[in-house]
């Protein structure tokens, strides 16, 4: 998706999102800092976005990828805006009739009638061909 040119890219980001650089060919990772670094532009080069916490509300973090020439001439940029959802098995870990969001039992198991955990009941079976 790079404009006809375009030998290398930077990448800027905001606070809440980390981006990694992997490029074809070698089998480090590297983390992209949130501007200045640039990378040549190989096939296969992969850009990876995460985000370890929820936005605050909708596109409040951001990605810019600039495009740049032979001797270093911005070309065209590509953005994209990012919201981070935030998804949580809420359950009744203590057994007491009250789903908690950050009981601490939720991380451990122990069975019997003063256990702690949740009892999960899933479904494996072929429902259809």
């Amino acid at each position: 998706a790079a404009p006809a040119g375009a030998v290398s890219f930077g990448v800027k980001h905001t606070e809440g999102v980390s981006v990694e650089v992997a490029c074809r060919g070698r089998a480090e990772v590297r983390s992209a800092p949130s501007s200045g670094t640039r990378w040549p532009l190989d096939e296969g080069t992969v850009l990876r976005f995460s985000m370890s916490r929820a936005s605050t509300e909708v596109n409040d973090n951001k990605v810019t990828v600039s495009f740049y020439a032979e001797g270093g001439q911005p070309i065209n940029q590509a953005g994209v805006f990012l919201t981070g959802i935030g998804i949580s098995l809420d359950v009744d870990a203590d057994r007491d009739g009250v789903v908690e969001k950050n009981n601490p039992n939720k991380a451990s198991w122990t069975w019997g009638p003063e256990g702690h955990g949740a009892i999960l009941l899933v479904s494996c079976d072929k429902e259809s061909p």
